[in-house]
């Protein structure tokens, strides 16, 4: 538990909301904040949610936020709101958290229609001289040499239907990335969309990029781009498509998407092609 905090903690004078509270253990619905260092949550929590009933509801429409990893911290900062972790004094998030959350977080936000919520207004948070978790984003840079490109929130590509192994060639050839996705969804028990998604890494032009970063942006690109996932899959059965784009400043892009179908060899015709290939 202290392991956890320890690391976020600006120590100085705290506050509590005044409210009686108890110790529960973190709902298993709310899987946003298993694995993150502690299991028991304060009840009442600092989004002033009395039931577990009506913290489960609530929180549920910020599950698939946290799951685009939209900033390193996204998970510690809505949980440590939705489940703050059980101590003698509530732990409110600091201000330069909840800002540097929502500078990342508010377009993912938006790509789905919603505004950064008033509820979550950051001058409502305590200034880092108080005690509260505080972002470690200077120490996150520092760990990770280059900052990773980010998905952006954009126009559905349009799935292409008729195509040759030598277009497609032309097409790597002006492209940094190729990833094969296997895509599916079930409905949760809130009536919502929840995708499996499963990828591997066709190519990489770019040097920096590791396949597993790629793998990892890559879902999140799905998961801002609901619209698109939820095009890609129509019906529960899983659905294969090759996702090809390129990063330009900073931001990954989808430019094509190809059905990859079995009965279809073009598309793995091309990757493997890929690998003598010399584009013009």
């Amino acid at each position: 538990t202290f392991a956890f905090v320890s690391g976020f903690l600006r120590v100085a004078t705290s506050f509590d909301i005044g409210l009686s509270t108890k110790c529960v253990v973190i709902p298993k619905e709310m899987d946003m904040c298993h694995e993150i260092g502690y299991s028991e949550m304060r009840l009442p929590n600092l989004m002033g949610h009395t039931s577990m009933a009506e913290v489960i509801l609530k929180s549920t429409t910020w599950q698939h936020l946290a799951h685009t990893d939209c900033h390193p911290h996204v998970r510690t900062f809505l949980c440590s709101l939705f489940a703050p972790i059980c101590l003698d004094t509530f732990i409110h998030p600091c201000r330069s958290m909840c800002v540097a959350v929502r500078d990342s977080c508010a377009p993912a936000l938006a790509c789905h229609g919603h505004p950064w919520p008033d509820s979550l207004d950051c001058d409502r948070f305590p200034a880092d001289e108080d005690m509260c978790l505080a972002s470690l984003t200077k120490e996150y840079k520092h760990l990770h040499k280059a900052v990773l490109p980010k998905p952006a929130c954009q126009t559905c590509p349009a799935v292409e239907e008729f195509f040759t192994h030598k277009r497609i060639l032309e097409v790597f050839c002006d492209s940094n990335f190729a990833v094969k996705v296997k895509l599916s969804k079930k409905r949760t028990a809130f009536g919502d969309q929840e995708y499996n998604i499963e990828c591997q890494v066709e190519f990489i032009t770019q040097d920096s990029l590791l396949p597993y970063e790629t793998q990892s942006m890559i879902q999140q690109w799905l998961l801002i781009n609901e619209n698109c996932t939820q095009r890609m899959t129509p019906t529960h059965r899983p659905m294969v498509y090759l996702l090809v784009g390129n990063i330009e400043e900073g931001v990954i892009l989808v430019n094509q998407v190809y059905r990859w179908q079995r009965k279809d060899s073009q598309l793995a015709l091309a990757t493997q092609k890929w690998r003598y290939h010399k584009c013009l």
